[in-house]
């Protein structure tokens, strides 16, 4: 497997020999912070092309076909659009608040980004408490999402606001657990420590049947965590008109909307980080020759075709059942997933004392 911390240390050393120690440290942070934009504008448009065509498949739809080939060209068409439009500023709204907020979301989400294994070696962000530090960041998000529904002062946000905090507050229990089912059965919140830990089985193999279980309740609450259909009640368009962020224009809006799909990678990054070894490749033990061939593969690409895979699995959600009420919501979170949940963590414990896993 392919070691990419040959190159970041390459330039590191390169860096040193040309500048002082601080001034090294502070191109490297531009360095990365340009490298997350870049990286969080192309995956938001490749998402945005991959969901148009997704759902025109399971339509029976073309979708995107007019601007470029294949209408490769139509998300940076839109991308475009959404900058040169204006940004319309509201009377009788919390102004600060109502500007704030926006960047709170995306700020969740690029913490969110720094965390996850990208490839062997290539981690921007690696210490002992790393899944803490990301179920802290990512809780950020909803704060945003509160101070647009009241911040400008009309009932269809505040609705939407007040909607989209009880989902998320409600559905983080779920993810929190899941995860630390799977943290438990690591023994590490080392990001590199969990992704090293499945070099010979990943944990949704490993872990036998609550492994599997803390993975279906992880996509049902991840799906909800995005307000992603058939979970959208926040944004609900026939009820609510676009929910907190219906006063929202030009970039602001684009604020929301780029963050809604990276929170969508982010929630499959994470899955393919607990359940499916990271970039680890597939190895099977045993299988010598098997394991000598996935370890060609690189290890991004490994990171990034689970990623979209379990993404694929989402964006089917939102085309396949309709839309709950929210009563129905919570009721889902409160009364089944978080009892099961639950259990299933007690059940994982004691799989791991009796050492019963693979």
């Amino acid at each position: 497997m392919q070691d990419l911390s040959i190159i970041t240390n390459w330039i590191h050393n390169f860096l040193s020999s040309l500048m002082p120690g601080w001034l090294t440290v502070t191109v490297e942070c531009l360095l990365i912070g340009l490298g997350l934009l870049l990286v969080y504008a192309l995956l938001a448009l490749f998402y945005i092309y991959y969901e148009r065509k997704l759902c025109a498949a399971f339509q029976c739809r073309l979708g995107p076909n007019r601007v470029g080939p294949w209408g490769l060209l139509q998300s940076f068409a839109d991308m475009f659009k959404m900058l040169i439009k204006e940004l319309i500023e509201l009377k009788h709204v919390d102004r600060f608040l109502f500007a704030l907020a926006p960047y709170l979301v995306i700020i969740a989400s690029m913490l969110s980004f720094a965390v996850l294994p990208w490839g062997n070696g290539l981690q921007i962000i690696d210490f002992n408490i790393g899944i803490f530090f990301l179920i802290a960041v990512s809780s950020i998000g909803v704060l945003g999402i509160l101070l647009a529904g009241w911040s400008s002062n009309n009932k269809f946000t505040l609705i939407g606001s007040l909607r989209s905090g009880a989902q998320m507050v409600s559905y983080e229990l779920s993810i929190g657990l899941s995860v630390l089912t799977m943290v438990c059965l690591a023994g590490t919140m080392s990001v590199t420590g969990i992704v090293e830990q499945q070099s010979d089985l990943w944990f949704i193999f490993k872990g036998h049947i609550p492994a599997f279980i803390a993975f279906v309740i992880y996509m049902i609450a991840g799906t909800a965590e995005t307000n992603r259909g058939p979970f959208d009640l926040p944004e609900a368009e026939s009820e609510l008109t676009a929910g907190y962020h219906t006063e929202y224009s030009g970039m602001h809006f684009g604020f929301f909307y780029l963050a809604e799909y990276l929170n969508l990678f982010i929630v499959s990054g994470v899955a393919s980080l607990l359940f499916f070894g990271g970039w680890m490749p597939l190895h099977i033990p045993g299988w010598d020759a098997f394991n000598h061939i996935m370890d060609y593969i690189p290890s991004v690409v490994w990171f990034l075709g689970k990623a979209f895979a379990l993404s694929f699995v989402i964006i089917w959600f939102k085309w396949t059942f309709p839309r709950l009420r929210i009563d129905q919501l919570l009721s889902l979170e409160w009364k089944y997933l978080l009892p099961i949940n639950l259990f299933n963590l007690v059940l994982m414990v004691v799989i791991i004392v009796c050492n019963l896993h693979f």
